[in-house]
């Protein structure tokens, strides 16, 4: 099979999961995958008839199907931390009393997995579980990218044009300039970089080879995310990203999980 079908085949995929629960048309997976309406359509039905997706007869709209689901379990006993990280985002959200977060990486951009808001009762609605966005927009995408070696930095930063979709702010000149101040402080600050007025802070959470392969992070209104609450903020997340680290360690073998008395 030629590259570019495997890249088309899971740019659709990716699209129809991002329109869950409500699906989309074909017209729609064409244009957000940049892909002729024949050869969506065409790609669309193959993954059907292999059980990959379903359309709706009525509205010819099309959602993940059965094998999906089945592939994702067996796969979610390695990738899924969302157990883990409930109680550590219900933290979060009840110590700072913002919005809190928790965002996976994937390839290129990050995702969207948990969202919990805490009692401030003004809240950004910019984040919202299974939004993607580009790694370096985002505190949560800011914060995996300024934690990548720095060779991974510089070639991200050479293929992404963002600047286009997301302003002048997430330029490769910019955005080195804030991952410099991320690797300083250990956090990101997004200072209402998508939605002015909505602010975020995020922390990295690293898997068992030291990568950042997930974020928390918290996000408000521009009032409660003056420059003197971003150390307050920060830590917090900070010391929630080591303790979410810390679970998803394996347990070194033979040793007792009960605390010496």
């Amino acid at each position: 099979m030629p590259p570019n079908v495997v890249a088309r085949t899971t740019a659709l995929l990716r699209a129809v999961g991002s329109a869950e629960p409500a699906g989309a048309s074909t017209t729609e997976l064409a244009r957000a995958t940049e892909l002729a309406r024949p050869t969506a359509h065409r790609l669309l039905t193959s993954l059907a008839s292999e059980g990959f997706l379903d359309r709706d007869n009525a509205t010819g709209r099309w959602t993940l199907g059965p094998e999906m689901y089945l592939l994702g379990s067996a796969a979610a006993s390695r990738y899924d931390i969302t157990d883990h990280a409930r109680r550590v985002v219900h933290t979060l959200a009840a110590a700072s009393g913002e919005s809190a977060f928790l965002s996976a990486r994937r390839g290129d951009e990050t995702v969207c997995l948990l969202r919990e808001d805490g009692s401030f009762p003004l809240r950004s609605h910019v984040l919202y579980e299974g939004i993607r966005l580009p790694l370096g927009v985002a505190s949560a995408g800011l914060v995996i990218l300024a934690h990548l070696p720095d060779r991974e930095v510089d070639d991200y930063l050479a293929r992404a044009e963002l600047q286009p979709d997301w302003g002048p702010q997430h330029s490769p000149d910019a955005l080195a300039g804030r991952i410099g101040a991320t690797r300083e402080t250990g956090y990101a600050v997004n200072p209402g970089l998508l939605v002015e007025g909505s602010w975020g802070i995020g922390a990295a959470v690293f898997d068992r080879n030291g990568m950042p392969a997930w974020a928390l992070s918290l996000t408000g209104v521009e009032t409660r995310f003056r420059v003197e609450r971003h150390r307050e903020l920060g830590t917090l997340l900070l010391e929630q990203a080591h303790v979410l680290t810390g679970l998803l360690r394996p347990r070194p073998v033979g040793r007792s999980h009960h605390p010496v008395p």
